[in-house]
């Protein structure tokens, strides 16, 4: 039998998706506080920027104080990625002393730990235990004044390197039902898949995608759909004639004449948000990938063997929550962060009652912290 837990068992409502509003009604929200730390307006900073952790910073005082506790004053950060984590976790070292574990499995190759100053980079997530002991070992006490911030998707659950193709999944199939929808009978996934969004999900195209999965749906729509012919976007995307992805709406903007009712409510949506500044422009998209998420989540049958399990489900990371419940059972603050955007996290307006945000639905743990 596998355990099952939620990320609500240890964080609470204690988590704060892409637009950095706390799931927790009692913590202040952004827009009441945005002056006082220097930032240009409301709109939430991204991870790797120095005002993101100023945000983070006060919600975990705020948080801290809900508790009746003294202020903090050290923090521990788990996270995935050295380039967004890592960054995030370098910049929170300016307000309190912080340790910070980035972790993945690569079973592949021999295990491996290092250290660099206040941060352990780990081939194993089992390495946690290690980290333990070595936050430990240099003078952290793991008390009520200490916070631990827990990057949530590809290390909370669908850990890298065991089960983060999972996540991916789930985005690819909100991309392809996007397009069904959309396309109807004349949609063909295998063609698509080809031609369009595998061949333009990759790392040669993030100068003109920005990485961004709101522009990479929108894209392979309008190329998929034929209002940016197949042979021609390819053909001026190596050219160099498309150079990014504002220029490339406005290619389409001038082609409505040729987009279909659902291509044309698709745009029309996009250019919207575009125009309000919006770094999540295709909600419909985010609002699909917010149901194929939960539904790669517990839905496989129990006799299901560990690795397909890690094949095809979303599953928690044993090792990251046996951390965090051990760390809350010692009176720590634990706190989510995720950088996947809001409205693919929490239910749609038009979701059925009872439908749960990210947080708080039911997952099946693999892994342990025991080494």
């Amino acid at each position: 039998m596998y355990r099952r837990k939620s990320l609500a068992d240890f964080l609470g409502d204690r988590v704060a998706y892409r637009n950095l509003v706390p799931a927790d009604p009692a913590l202040p929200r952004l827009e009441s506080f945005w002056q006082e730390i220097g930032l240009d307006g409301p709109r939430a900073p991204r991870k790797t920027v120095p005002m993101y952790a100023a945000v983070v910073y006060r919600y975990l005082q705020a948080a801290q104080a809900q508790r009746g506790q003294p202020p903090l004053e050290r923090l521990l950060f788990v996270g995935d990625t050295l380039m967004n984590d890592g960054t995030a976790a370098r910049n929170l070292g300016a307000y309190l002393p912080m340790r910070c574990f980035i972790g993945a499995d690569r079973l592949a190759k021999p295990e491996e730990i290092s250290t660099d100053d206040h941060l352990m980079k780990a081939n194993r997530w089992q390495a946690l235990a290690d980290f333990l002991a070595w936050v430990q070992a240099d003078g952290f006490t793991l008390d009520g004044r200490t916070a631990l911030l827990l990057d949530l998707d590809k290390t909370t659950h669908g850990a890298r390197g065991r089960n983060d193709h999972a996540i991916d999944q789930a985005r690819i199939n909100a991309v392809r039902r996007t397009v069904e929808e959309v396309l109807g009978e004349t949609f063909d996934e295998a063609s698509f898949r080809r031609s369009v969004y595998d061949r333009l999900n990759k790392p040669d195209y993030h100068p003109f995608t920005a990485d961004n999965q709101d522009y990479k749906a929108y894209i392979s729509l309008m190329v998929a759909g034929h209002v940016y012919a197949p042979e021609c976007f390819w053909a001026d995307l190596e050219a160099g004639r498309l150079t990014g992805f504002k220029q490339f709406i406005t290619l389409c903007d001038a082609r409505q004449a040729q987009m279909s009712a659902g291509l044309l409510a698709a745009h029309r949506e996009v250019v919207g948000n575009m125009a309000k500044g919006d770094p999540t422009p295709f909600k419909s998209f985010r609002f699909r990938e917010y149901h194929e998420t939960v539904n790669l989540i517990d839905y496989l049958p129990e006799e299901t063997p560990e690795a397909d399990l890690l094949a095809d489900e979303i599953v928690m990371t044993g090792e990251v929550a046996d951390l965090a419940e051990q760390l809350a059972a010692q009176g720590v603050l634990v706190f989510g962060l995720s950088d996947k955007p809001d409205e693919a996290t929490l239910p749609p307006p038009e979701s059925a009652a009872g439908a749960l945000p990210l947080h708080q639905v039911v997952m099946r743990v693999v892994g342990g912290l025991k080494r």
